[in-house]
């Protein structure tokens, strides 16, 4: 055991990312450490790193070799690197030749070992490395030090099949594996007996999970879990718009539990663009698709990603992009500027496009998608909607906040009213803003 001892995580990317995080601090707090949020002070400081984009690996990079000093000064420290870009051939080697500091380089799938590499650490003056290219068994019972008190993410799948030619995930997170329905019904029944009341169904691809398991799919595994007692609301991330069937869609509509909320990544409006990113749906196809949610699910919000910018991308492409935002009218969306990720087809695509067009193309895509947010969100005035309570707001301390069942963040006033985290209340919004709605109490649900 390490008494007395601290550890620092630093997270970079996605959702999976900091579940894989918190189960780094599950195992570290296992063995006797307890967190810090001051770096200088950690006995214990890891990078767990993301390589979707190319500013998430420059900032790893940054923030590695501002730990020299540090190390210096205080040479026992242990420093490791981890996660997605550890994964990418070559990365490990640069690790060793630019911050040879380092202490520890491990990768996505052998997370469950790092108490065997710290202690391998501890022992040596040598960096200890290891990357499995290949993925292994999923491992189940590893504590997790969840960030919230109320709400959770639960992985029920790893990896990715799709090879979408931008995308370098399935290099690094390796082929779908789902975890046993019991496992995760397990889980989360151990959650709600611990008073949690959200939990975010995890995979990079949900809508595949089961197709490896027999006689099972996400639509059963949602329905199995909406029986679950004590949670509140569920939500699932992120589904490929060839997977979400009717069944899933159903499920949704059926289970009064599963939020209408549908994050559905579109990456481009462009057929011609879509079928270069090996995206296997067509604009018309992913249309019909969001016609047949919204006459399902009522009041269903929609969120998507876009790339704006892929190799071959014309103006004529661009447009058809805008024009299916246009229609669809996503209540927020993430956007990107496409960037060479190597290792990935596309990045060995001749027809690059200029930065400046990028970024232009990138400002009005962004414009269009503020304006539609903002007519959304303008359409919540005077409305009453349930709020999940989250606790004191961070930026005003008079204000209560929490979300909405669309994903909608709420700051609320209730003058002299004990509200605790995690409760369900209606709150009527008074004012609509682009991002953030903000109301009034009206009363508590439950």
């Amino acid at each position: 055991m390490h008494k007395n001892k601290s550890y620092f995580i630093e997270t970079y990317g996605c959702q999976m990312n900091e579940e894989d995080s918190e189960k780094l601090a599950g195992l570290l707090k296992g063995l006797g450490y307890t967190n810090t949020q001051d770096v200088n002070l950690a006995d214990v400081i890891i990078f767990n790193t993301c390589c979707v984009r190319e500013h998430a690996e420059l900032k790893v990079y940054g923030n590695v070799g501002r730990l020299k000093k540090l190390k210096e000064k205080r040479p026992e420290i242990i420093i490791a690197v981890c996660g997605c870009m550890m994964q990418q051939k070559g990365v490990p080697e640069i690790i060793m030749k630019k911050f040879p500091f380092v202490d520890i380089v491990f990768g996505t799938h052998n997370i469950h070992r790092f108490p065997e590499l710290l202690q391998n650490a501890l022992q040596s003056n040598s960096t200890i490395i290891e990357v499995w290219n290949e993925e292994g068994e999923i491992i189940e019972g590893i504590n997790i030090e969840r960030q919230s008190s109320i709400k959770a993410f639960v992985t029920i799948m790893y990896g990715c099949n799709n090879f979408c030619t931008y995308c370098i995930v399935p290099y690094t997170r390796g082929r779908e594996r789902s975890r046993k329905p019991e496992a995760i019904i397990n889980e989360i029944k151990d959650l709600a007996n611990k008073g949690y009341k959200e939990i975010t169904l995890l995979g990079q691809n949900v809508n595949s999970y089961g197709k490896d398991l027999e006689d099972m799919s996400f639509s059963k595994l949602l329905r199995m879990v909406n029986e679950v007692e004590g949670i509140e609301r569920i939500r699932f991330m992120t589904s490929h718009p060839k997977d979400l069937t009717d069944d899933v869609i159903e499920a949704i509509r059926d289970c009064e539990k599963i939020c209408e909320h549908i994050h559905l990544p579109v990456q481009s409006g462009s057929t011609n663009i879509l079928k270069k990113m090996n995206r296997k749906y067509s604009k018309e196809q992913y249309l019909e698709l969001v016609d047949k949610i919204k006459k399902n699910i009522k009041g269903v919000a929609l969120t998507t990603d876009i790339i704006v910018g892929f190799p071959g991308e014309t103006e004529e492409d661009f447009k058809e992009t805008l024009d299916l935002v246009s229609k669809v009218e996503y209540d927020s969306a993430f956007t990107f500027i496409y960037s060479k990720r190597k290792g990935t087809p596309a990045a060995e695509y001749e027809d690059q496009i200029p930065d400046d067009v990028k970024h232009e193309r990138f400002n009005r895509l962004v414009e269009l998608v503020n304006r539609i947010c903002e007519r959304k969100n303008m359409e919540y005035k005077d409305k009453i909607v349930e709020v999940l309570v989250e606790g004191p707001s961070k930026t005003d301390k008079t204000k209560i906040t929490g979300r909405t069942r669309t994903g909608k963040l709420v700051h609320f006033t209730a003058p002299n009213i004990n509200i605790s985290e995690g409760e369900l209340v209606n709150v009527k919004i008074t004012e609509p803003q682009n991002f953030i709605l903000f109301g009034e109490f009206e009363n508590k649900i439950r």
